[in-house]
């Protein structure tokens, strides 16, 4: 899943992709670069943002979700909480919602996905983006991820959404401290047990600043690609990413080396 922010303020490529041929240039940069999804999203959600507006957002949203559909051939998901954008990128052919607040966000767009049959990946989260680094203590962090997953699962298809239509997302640095993240990683088969897919976006964070000591987001290349080898080796069937043809490359790389290995063991054993 290629990142596409088209915002002012998104911590690492804030500004880059506003305009309407800088977003389709992105969404090429994503398609040639081995990338299966594209997320476009008009909202920040580092941490200590603020809302804005829903015509704003739509503002800025609508108008690359068409020209980006009209450009490549690949789906696109909407990162937003917002029902009446979730239905308005729909209408031009948005296939999923990435929603951080697990559709808590709106009261209407449990009902609004249930109605049109949207997939929606589900992200942990406490509190909002503008105050989430205030709830980052947890008696049991992996068992209350897995207590809210269990609980918005419930709730989604209470409402009539199908389980198979959503995806999980832990939510690394949102609500979570540096060990929270790493807890989450470690641990992330356990996920697994809810039967889900599993998206993580551990991407350029700030996690991958403090474990590196590399400051400038877009300079955490190196350990971007060794946080996402470890979620796939832990069962992340979604990696959400900005550097997309680098992480490509990399887990290429990395299941050829078992695939070939695996084949080389079988072909010398009696």
């Amino acid at each position: 899943m290629g990142i596409l922010n088209v915002t002012p303020d998104s911590f690492s490529d804030g500004g880059a992709f506003i305009r309407r041929d800088q977003a389709v240039m992105r969404a090429h940069q994503i398609w040639e670069g081995g990338g299966d999804i594209i997320d476009i999203g008009a909202e920040s959600t580092r941490p200590g943002t603020t809302a804005v507006s829903e015509s704003e957002e739509m503002e800025r949203l609508l108008p690359v979700v068409e020209a980006v559909l009209e450009a490549v051939p690949l789906p696109v998901s909407i990162d937003t909480y917002k029902a009446r954008v979730m239905r308005a990128a729909w209408s031009l052919g948005a296939g999923l919602m990435n929603d951080v607040t697990a559709l808590r966000g709106d009261p209407d767009s449990l009902a609004m996905l249930a109605e049109l049959r949207i997939p929606a990946c589900l992200m942990h989260m406490r509190g909002t983006p503008s105050n989430m680094q205030a709830h980052t203590h947890y008696t049991d962090l992996l068992g209350e991820v897995q207590d809210f997953f269990r609980e918005r699962i419930s709730a989604c298809e209470a409402a009539g959404i199908q389980r198979e239509q959503l995806l999980l997302d832990p939510g690394l640095g949102f609500a979570k401290d540096l060990q929270g993240n790493c807890l989450l990683l470690q641990r992330l088969e356990d996920l697994q047990s809810l039967g889900l897919p599993i998206l993580v976006g551990a991407s350029r964070k700030s996690m991958i600043g403090t474990l590196s000591g590399v400051t400038v987001a877009a300079q955490r290349l190196g350990g971007s690609i060794a946080a996402a080898l470890w979620a796939v080796a832990r069962g992340a069937q979604i990696l959400r990413v900005h550097d997309v043809a680098e992480t490509v490359q990399a887990i290429r790389v990395w299941t050829g080396i078992q695939e070939q290995g695996t084949a080389a063991l079988l072909r010398t054993t009696p």
